[in-house]
């Protein structure tokens, strides 16, 4: 690592002016904390964080809508952990639960799946929430439920698509940054194609990284190469993870089931083409379309800065409610209730 380091500063002397980075995935986010990055990296270098993290992208209007489908008495709502405590309008998943609604937490989708077979007389619903590195697994489910016939398991799908997200940012000209870290588990799925309108129309510099402290001073030292050249391209320094293409029967399973549409992002609103619904052949496991679910869209609390610290417009530390009303025991935005989430690491590992 000290090779890679000298190479940094080299480069940053090459470059001659400050560079921001930002890295797209919570799970980068959090390793850059853990292994100490921040500290390592020469004057001039800011690392800014993105909109990575599915809890905290997720809208409290569909924590509402899932609320108010776990209400029901012939529904049972199932969800990943980590959901349980981001917050709606007024409660959480959590608080819902202790109120009686019937929400269930569970390790995969498959495991919603069993629960329907085991309860055919009430619709269970799964929350699917996630990027492309979880949204196939739900698709492959729905193909499960269809060759055994499990017409009461239902998906209620907030997943998300990475690059839309990352086009829009670029695109609203409020995010300057000089160059991306993308995201390792995401990009297993979906290879490196799909960035590449981030050299082509932004001139964007990239690099697909793992979460090793290596990787990622690496995967820096690649953007800052990058940035030098005056060449910006879409790089992988993760190969022992990730191909060109992806995982093709990932993705062929994920577009056999799921088609996009557009999703609303917390804290930035929605964005054409960044969610995915299943398609008109499937809509009987589609819990919208099913049980004719609509989110409510609202304004989030006025003084969390979540939103912003997502479009890498500002770090947590900056928002005035960080480590006082707002903490990992007492959230108020989502960007402080996953593990990935870059208010929680800032807490953890800065306060």
């Amino acid at each position: 690592m000290k090779d890679t380091l000298s190479a940094i500063h080299s480069l940053m002397h090459t470059i001659n002016r400050p560079v921001r980075l930002m890295e797209v995935c919570g799970t980068h986010t959090v390793a850059i904390f853990r292994h100490g990055i921040r500290g390592l990296l020469p004057d001039g270098i800011t690392l800014l964080s993105g909109p990575g993290c599915p809890v905290c992208v997720t809208s409290a209007g569909d924590i509402d809508a899932v609320i108010a489908l776990a209400e029901k008495p012939d529904v049972i709502v199932t969800t990943f952990g980590d959901m349980m405590r981001v917050p709606g309008k007024t409660r959480s998943l959590s608080g819902a639960r202790a109120d009686g609604a019937d929400i269930r937490i569970v390790y995969s989708p498959l495991d919603a799946l069993k629960l329907a077979a085991e309860n055919p007389s009430r619709m269970v619903v799964f929350f699917g929430t996630g990027f492309e590195t979880t949204s196939p697994s739900v698709a492959a489910t729905v193909g499960e439920a269809v060759r055994n016939g499990v017409e009461n398991f239902l998906v209620y799908s907030v997943h998300k698509l990475v690059p839309p997200a990352m086009a829009a940012l670029l695109s609203s000209g409020e995010v300057q940054v000089d160059g991306f870290i993308l995201p390792g588990h995401v990009s297993a799925i979906i290879g490196s194609a799909p960035y590449e309108f981030l050299a082509r129309d932004f001139g964007k510099a990239s690099v697909i990284t793992g979460f090793e402290a290596h990787d990622i001073l690496e995967g820096i030292r690649m953007i800052l190469a990058q940035i030098a050249s005056g060449k910006p391209a879409v790089k992988i320094g993760y190969t022992r993870v990730v191909r060109p293409e992806g995982n093709p029967k990932a993705v062929a399973v994920l577009n056999e089931y799921f088609e996009p549409e557009e999703a609303w992002w917390r804290g930035i609103g929605p964005i054409p083409g960044s969610g995915l619904k299943l398609r008109a052949k499937y809509e009987k496991f589609d819990a919208s379309a099913r049980l004719g679910l609509a989110p409510v869209r609202f304004e989030e609390p006025s003084a969390c800065r979540c939103g912003d610290v997502l479009r890498g417009m500002k770090i947590p530390g900056e928002c005035p409610l960080f480590g006082k009303s707002c903490t990992p025991e007492h959230p108020v935005g989502p960007c402080m209730v996953s593990s990935e989430g870059s208010c929680a690491a800032y807490f953890k590992y800065s306060v």
